[in-house]
């Protein structure tokens, strides 16, 4: 597991200890997939009275991956944005054993 470094901005939203941790929590669930340290940025911001945001940016060894979602519940937010960061960490090392597996018959 990689070193993780999470830091958490609240936009028109008041800062809570539990939204925090749980953010925390559920990058940490990410760093399993990394080796190297892993650096993520959490915005969480409450856009309208509907909508309310989650975005994290995370950057690890020469690779930036940016996600946004929209939700009414911001727990929701954070866990779909989460959800489509492991699809795309998947997807990524999926592709690169592909490629290793065509460079090596």
């Amino acid at each position: 597991m990689s070193d993780i470094k999470v830091s958490v901005t609240f936009r028109h939203l008041e800062p809570t200890e539990a939204l925090k941790q749980y953010v925390e929590q559920k990058i940490h669930r990410i760093g399993k997939f990394f080796s190297k340290p892993l650096d993520a940025r959490v915005t969480l911001a409450l856009e309208s009275k509907e909508s309310q945001l989650a975005e994290v940016e995370l950057h690890t060894h020469g690779t930036t991956l940016h996600v946004k979602e929209e939700n009414q519940d911001l727990y929701a937010a954070i866990d779909l944005t989460i959800d489509k960061i492991e699809r795309q960490i998947k997807k990524q090392k999926e592709k690169i054993k592909l490629e290793r597996r065509k460079s090596n018959p």
